[in-house]
């Protein structure tokens, strides 16, 4: 495929026109059709001219059938080799059917239902245009400051690889080049953008060789092997240079180390920020590492076509280093099928019935009902039809609920709590809503309003949460707890005496002081997609029996964080007994553990945990072991339990993580239903980074955990010889 391609496209095309395949511009360029005689507009201020956009590779930001057919069509009458764009776009969590926030999709650890969830985007994004996704996000997430956590699955290396293979599955399906109702998969950030310092978007990361590859490469790897095409550089520094100038991280550990040979892409003026890192000294150098590194396509800069050219004509830079980015380029534009067909997928009839049809938005709804997470319930949940509600808060009537990242997406659309409540209370007049306050302001009148709805009522539901703004990409918080307008308005409908229930809306783990100590019931909901309401709706009413389980630990306090379940012991660590001992690795004013722990969800259900066993107390590399436990549900209603097994290496030669998350189940039980979970336990799941950056196990003894959460579990022992 590669000769073929050289020999018909690569050797007859200018140095100019290669460099601009290497260049991706974003959709404003293509707003006014035309001949570009006149530079106005975002191409003056680039500093492009019309010759360049004629010949550039790629774009973003453009979706719709008929807008993505009409710049293709002049794109090709004015490309002289006849080379297609390819057409790329944020489809993170749906395309106009809006799914949970990835946060809360890893929160459903459903992997089948999240690979569907991509496959719905993927089907709709297609048929709007569009070729390559810039998702999923696999970045290891350990502080809930950063906004960004809500466009990853979590804190768990092993669960954010999971997710990460199934949507790169979902996404691409088999067969790019027949299956024209997928799209190309862009594993991003390439490397551990999550570990920004202080949780503050684009900041530095400072982490060891060992640390990088033991917990933040292996999702970025399960993706890349599971078929991702492609690549995004991360804003972050790794080992001191930035990741887009890093020579030893793209050349030397993705491409060969890791064998990728798909397109590498910077992130949005990822290339020029170089300079801003202070490892080059203009656009020149910042161009010559960024293709030294083998970054092939230059997103939303002019470092490769203003510099490129120069830096051939000085010798600093092998046109056969350009040739080989403009072949994985053209590469996948063959896999795409586009230079036989140039509209591949666009169908401006189909789209008007595929996209955000009834079908897409009932998964929806199906994967909001199984991402919501039951944090408390005292009894209160769930609700009665006959009860008087009042559903209080500045979600209780919003269409806000989609999240970040949801721009193709409509809030006008989005099915709303509180219409959905009194849909299925079965008489709309036993559920009241009043706003209460606003994000963040609270007035007399509103307030006025939301205690005379509440003193009718027999409960109290409040909707609460962040604007979809506060999380997300530059939504980086230092103060993680809810505004103050909505703790006082919790506060105020406090002193009625009544059960209080809060439906919480959010893109990060939050703060919980002043709800979860004062409600009798929390239920997180996220950023719940296009058919929150009627999810959410459905599981406060009991229709459906909530499962969720979170993937990333809320913290006590934001002095705790980053606070996560699979750290370090020390040499001091706390003992689980109370003692009066100073001098051990402790807060003497807040907990060490998190309020809420990794893998905890409660359901309108109870499980018991009995018969926990080893198939053996030994193992060795050829005689793997079996864990056995039988789950019975012991409440009185049908309900779905996760059933987690975590593995401690109790003696490594680097210290290991008191826990870490190596598989899981999900099983439907019955009331009063009973099953034997079995994992399989092989040597492989006890390999770790050495401090020579080996992946070996060590013979010793471990620690094998199995329950409801990383904190609720029972263990037994054996011993790898």
């Amino acid at each position: 495929m590669t000769e073929h391609l050289y020999n018909k496209y690569v050797q007859h095309m200018t140095l100019e026109e290669k460099i601009a395949q290497l260049l991706q511009l974003a959709a404003p360029f293509y707003d006014e059709p035309g001949d570009d005689s006149e530079i106005t507009g975002p191409m003056e201020e680039l500093g492009i001219d019309s010759n360049t956009k004629r010949a550039a590779g790629s774009v973003l930001g453009i979706a719709g059938a008929e807008k993505m057919m009409a710049v293709q069509k002049e794109h090709l009458a004015g490309n002289r080799l006849g080379i297609p764009l390819l057409f790329m776009a944020d489809i993170v969590h749906g395309f106009k059917t809006i799914f949970p926030i990835p946060l809360a999709i890893g929160c459903s650890w459903d992997l089948k239902l999240a690979e569907q969830s991509a496959e719905i985007a993927a089907r709709e994004a297609a048929v709007s245009g569009l070729h390559v996704t810039f998702a999923p996000m696999v970045d290891l997430v350990r502080d809930a400051r950063w906004g960004r956590v809500m466009e990853s699955t979590g804190e768990d290396t092993y669960l954010n690889a999971e997710f990460g293979k199934a949507f790169v599955q979902g996404f691409q399906g088999d067969n790019l080049k027949d299956d024209k109702s997928r799209v190309a998969a862009c594993v991003k950030h390439f490397a551990a953008y999550g570990l920004a310092e202080g949780g503050r978007d684009y900041n530095t990361v400072d982490l060891s060789e060992r640390q990088l590859r033991e917990y933040y490469l292996p999702a970025y790897k399960a993706a890349i092997d599971a078929g991702a095409e492609m690549v995004m550089t991360s804003f972050n520094i790794v080992n001191g240079i930035p990741a887009t100038a890093n020579q030893r991280l793209m050349r030397g550990l993705l491409r060969d180390e890791w064998g990728f040979d798909g397109v590498v892409i910077s992130d949005w003026a990822a290339i020029k920020e170089v300079i801003a890192h202070g490892a080059a000294e203009d656009d020149k150098e910042a161009a010559f590492k960024a293709i030294h590194s083998g970054v092939d396509i230059d997103m939303m800069t002019t470092s490769y076509v203003n510099h490129l050219p120069e830096l051939v004509a000085e010798g600093l830079v092998d046109e056969a280093m350009i040739d080989e980015a403009v072949l994985r380029i053209l590469k996948l534009k063959e896999k795409l099928g586009l230079f036989e067909n140039p509209m591949r997928g666009a169908d401006p009839e189909l789209e008007q019935q595929i996209v955000f049809c009834q079908e897409h938005r009932q998964v929806s709804q199906r994967l909001a009902e199984k991402s919501s997470v039951l944090l408390k319930n005292e009894n209160v949940l769930p609700l009665q039809a006959d009860q008087r509600v009042a559903l209080i808060g500045p979600f209780a009537d919003s269409g806000d609920i989609l999240g970040w990242w949801s721009w193709t997406g409509s809030k006008e659309t989005a099915v709303k709590l509180g219409e959905s409540m009194q849909k299925v209370s079965g008489d709309p007049g036993n559920v009241v809503i009043a706003k209460g306050c606003g994000i963040d302001t609270l007035s007399e009148s509103d307030l006025a309003e939301a205690l005379d709805a509440a003193s009718a009522a027999e409960v109290i539901v409040l909707a609460l949460g962040e604007a979809s703004d506060m999380s997300g990409e530059g939504g980086s918080r230092s103060d993680i707890r809810l505004p103050e307008a909505q703790l006082e308005l919790v506060r105020e409908m406090k002193k009625l005496g009544k059960p209080l229930a809060v439906v919480l809306f959010n893109g990060r783990p939050l703060d919980l002081h002043g709800i979860f100590d004062v409600a009798d019931a929390v239920l997180e909901a996220w950023f719940p997609g296009s058919e929150g309401g009627a999810a959410l709706a459905d599981i406060l009413y009991g229709k459906v029996n909530p499962s969720g389980r979170l993937s990333m630990s809320f913290p006590y306090s934001v002095g705790q964080i980053p606070v996560y379940y699979n750290a370090y012991s020390t040499g001091r660590p706390k003992p689980e007994e109370e003692t009066d001992n100073r001098y051990i690795s402790q807060y003497i004013d807040i907990p060490n553990e998190p309020l809420l722990p990794f893998g905890f969800g409660l359901s309108y259900t109870t499980f018991a945990y009995a018969d926990f066993s080893l198939s053996s107390d030994t193992m060795t590399a050829t005689r793997p072991l079996e864990a056995k436990v039988t789950v019975t549900n012991t409440g009185s209603q049908a309900g779905t339990e996760t059933v987690q097994l975590y593995i401690r290496d109790m003696s490594g030669e680097t210290v290991r993580p008191v826990k870490e998350l190596k598989d899981f189940r999900q099983v439907q039980l019955s009331p009063g239903e009973s099953r034997e979970v079995v994992f399989h336990i092989e040597e492989s799941q006890l390999c770790y980074h050495h401090s020579d950056l080996s992946y070996t196990s060590d013979p010793g003894r471990f620690t094998v955990y199995v329950g409801a959460s990383s904190r609720d579990t029972q263990s037994a022992m054996f011993r790898l010889v």
